[in-house]
């Protein structure tokens, strides 16, 4: 929940006169579109949103969306978006990053604005490789993915960012993919939320790691293995055929088969976005035996970094005199005098 004051805009005025170079049939492409479609839904203001990212493919975000932007250094965005939004509370302000920027060298920081509960909204799109840098594995690679630093196959177990997002604090996780009709839904949703609002895109890169995310997100026949979230609603997939239960004796997760549209005699159990636990199971569900957990995950707010700062700030100045130059003159001070030729 970010600007408080709508404004009617398009799609076009969105977009800015910058060629949009990527390579040809990049992901990115699509996530660009659904941002630049979502954001005259939310009533957003260009002068008012800033998009901020690091180091990467997906870093170039900023110079294709009219309005305000900040293209940094790489894994520091985090801590530039902190300090705008700090300055400025009411900028509506998007992170974006990747899985090399933000969860390598940007770890850290992105660990930081997550626990602080910083309100802006983060995208992570994960292409499980280093795009931009000709192929390298990533922190996200997985085991046995073959590249320019890993030749013979990582032996890296990969990280799992919305696992990282969930253990490092954050209020709010989403997921989705480039080409996902539902994208612009999990965006909505971020945006509504107040505080560090993390959505993990999967991301195809179409040179170095092509359809690696196909079992799932192909444009066709993949979609009895996506589980798309909704709150309040049963976890059904494959059509309503299939859901997930929650077993008892193992305290965790399983898919069950429903018949005739009666989930409840199955088992299936509902969505509670605000369960934090059920969260972290659907983000450790392993992929093959289970479906790929989409949409919002887990969002259950808390108040915000930049308020306990403004709040702070307000209780130290109450009661005192905004003058400064009694303040420089306050205790103990002295007087220097002279010249470099006629020195004290």
């Amino acid at each position: 929940m970010n600007a408080p004051v709508k404004i009617e805009t398009t799609l076009k005025d969105w977009e800015t006169d910058q060629e949009v170079r990527w390579c040809p049939g990049c992901g990115d492409y699509a996530i660009l579109k659904a941002v630049q479609r979502t954001l005259p839904q939310l009533g957003a203001d260009p002068a008012n949103t800033v998009f901020i990212s690091g180091i990467g493919c997906s870093s170039r975000f900023p110079y294709y969306i009219e309005s305000y932007g900040f293209h940094t250094i790489h894994g520091r965005a985090p801590a530039f978006a902190t300090g705008a939004k700090l300055a400025n509370p009411e900028l509506d302000i998007w992170l974006v990053t990747g899985d090399g920027d933000g969860l390598s060298i940007g770890g850290n920081h992105l660990m930081h604005v997550l626990r602080r509960n910083v309100n802006m909204q983060i995208m992570l799109f994960n292409n499980e490789i280093y795009g931009l840098t000709k192929g390298q594995a990533s922190p996200t690679s997985r085991e046995g993915t073959k590249s320019p630093s890993t030749p013979i196959g990582s032996y890296d177990h990969p990280a799992r960012p919305a696992a990282f997002a969930l253990g490092s604090g954050a209020r709010f996780i989403g997921r989705g993919f480039d080409v996902s009709k539902h994208l612009p839904d999990v965006l909505k949703a971020a945006h509504a939320h107040k505080g560090a609002a993390f959505i993990e895109i999967f991301q195809n890169c179409i040179v170095y790691n092509k359809d690696v995310f196909d079992d799932f997100a192909a444009p066709k026949g993949a979609e009895d293995r996506q589980l798309w979230l909704e709150n309040g609603k049963p976890m059904l997939f494959a059509k309503d055929t299939k859901g997930l239960a929650l077993n008892r004796e193992t305290l965790g997760l399983e898919v069950v088969d429903v018949t005739g549209g009666d989930w409840e005699s199955a088992g299936v159990i509902v969505h509670d976005v605000t369960n934090r636990s059920v969260a972290h199971m659907l983000i450790e569900m392993p992929f093959g035996p289970f479906p790929m957990a989409l949409g919002v995950l887990y969002d259950d707010p808390r108040p915000t970094f930049e308020d306990a700062v403004t709040e702070e700030r307000e209780r130290a100045s109450a009661g005192k005199e905004a003058n400064l130059a009694k303040l420089l003159g306050t205790g103990q001070t002295w007087t220097v005098s002279g010249t470099a030729q006629d020195p004290v």
